[in-house]
């Protein structure tokens, strides 16, 4: 029978002060340093599912002596090599010991005060697996018969992060042992946040390219430029959405829009709404029965009722000297000519968003272009942003200011989104906190 059978079976003497009615309870011993003690916690049933995991602790630190570690070591301890409270070596880390004779006696000590757990069990294996699920953030030791002990590097493989001789214990390596686990566990940890970070970055950009548009502008004499910038922190996507096709009699048709909230549900119906508008211009449809379709398309794939999009479409005629614009609740287009101050399209006959009014109807707004231009459509992310530390927003004429400024300056395309963008993170002190998304149509001065 393994020691830490006979520690169940067979009580101590001092097991009669410490039986509670679920049998024995870890022991702690007594440390003669003005400490506090670990606090007790429930110890899991056996067979239920694992606790959250534990955050690797800090080191506790002494102002008036070297550092301290708590190792928690589990078993029954028969050759008494950790009877002593604490180890300490030349002046080194101090090591204070806990003792619990089963891991159930461990649940109830295992707090975020333990650095280092260190296992002496009959099936170290099988104990080793029940610890990683109970405190993957905890390093983890294994106590062996000897350094060539088979288990010893199995037990590393399982995910211990080292072992330890029982004819080796004494102080200077117990120190070393517990300090250079410690700090393996950290590395580990490390090194796992820092792949999850890159796969998640990797997998990120390959749903971002599955669900950002690409412009479908095969012979058309204009130039496309793009930018989408979403508000959430470390979000892929909001719940703003754009798209431009040429259809085949050489129209060119752009739309912008935005869902109202953030979140993936934003985003998942902005998506919809875009690859439904793409459809149904393929499928001839436009102006005022493409919005009425997909409000529909809207008020079928939304969760809520209250949930409404706004939307920005306009239809350029082949010739690229005239456009029909719609608008659905949505921030009127840009418009800028060499030699003109830059301004906003009329928006006095827009319609209401998509999904506020059942038998919403919506005006062509005709639009005359003549020779060189350039027409930007955006969301309402960019004019929204702050300006400074007060109240004031950018706005659509801190936006005319704007670009007026970085055309005279010469730029165009993707450096004239990318300037415009950066400023408005500039003026408004850091990212801007709603979606943005910016489309640009150029055409040049000569095709």
């Amino acid at each position: 029978m393994s020691a830490a059978q006979r520690g169940t079976d067979r009580p101590s003497a001092t097991d009669d002060e410490t039986r509670g009615a679920e049998g024995p309870v870890a022991v702690p011993t007594p440390d003669p340093a003005p400490e506090p003690e670990a606090a007790p916690v429930s110890a899991p049933d056996s067979g239920a599912e694992p606790t959250a995991p534990l955050p690797l602790p800090r080191q506790r630190q002494d102002p008036s002596g070297p550092p301290i570690f708590t190792l928690l070591v589990v078993g029954d301890d028969p050759t008494d090599a950790f009877t002593a409270p604490w180890f300490q070596e030349n002046g080194g880390p101090r090591i204070r010991v806990l003792r619990a004779r089963n891991l159930t006696a461990a649940g109830r000590l295992l707090t975020d005060d333990v650095h280092c757990i260190l296992l002496d069990l009959p099936d170290v294996l099988d104990g080793l697996r029940q610890v990683l699920r109970l405190a993957p953030g905890t390093a983890v030791l294994v106590l062996t018969d000897g350094a060539d002990d088979g288990r010893a590097a199995e037990a590393v493989r399982v995910g211990a992060q080292d072992h330890l001789a029982r004819h080796e214990v004494d102080a200077a390596t117990v120190t070393r042992a517990v300090r250079y686990a410690v700090e393996r566990k950290r590395a580990d940890l490390a090194q796992r946040q820092l792949t999850e970070t890159r796969l998640l970055a990797q997998e990120n950009s390959r749903l971002e390219r599955g669900l950002l548009p690409t412009p479908l502008l095969g012979g058309a004499s204009l130039r496309f430029a793009a930018r989408y910038r979403p508000g959430r922190s470390r979000a892929l996507l909001g719940g703003d959405f754009y798209d431009t096709v040429r259809a085949p009699d050489g129209t060119v048709h752009a739309m912008i829009g935005d869902v109202c909230g953030h979140g993936p549900d934003a985003a998942a119906l902005g998506v919809q709404l875009r690859i439904a508008w793409r459809a149904l211009t393929f499928a001839g449809l436009g102006g005022d029965t493409l919005l009425r379709t997909l409000q529909q398309v809207l008020e079928h794939e939304r969760s809520d009722d209250e949930i409404f999009a706004t939307l920005c479409t306009i239809d350029i005629a082949p010739d690229a000297r005239s456009a029909d614009l719609h608008l659905a609740g949505h921030p009127a287009p840009l418009l800028a000519t060499p030699g003109s101050v830059p301004d906003v399209l009329p928006y006095t006959e827009g319609g209401p968003a998509l999904g506020l009014l059942p038998d919403a109807r919506w005006q062509r707004i005709p639009v005359r272009l003549r020779g060189e231009w350039s027409l930007m459509l955006y969301t309402d992310g960019l004019i929204e942003g702050r300006i400074g530390q007060g109240t004031q927003r950018l706005g659509q004429d801190g936006m005319v200011a704007m670009a007026a400024r970085l055309l005279a300056e010469g730029l165009r395309g993707e450096e004239l989104l990318d300037a415009a963008l950066a400023e408005a993170r500039d003026l408004n002190g850091g990212e801007l906190t709603d979606d943005v998304a910016v489309v640009l149509l150029e055409r040049p001065k000569r095709i």
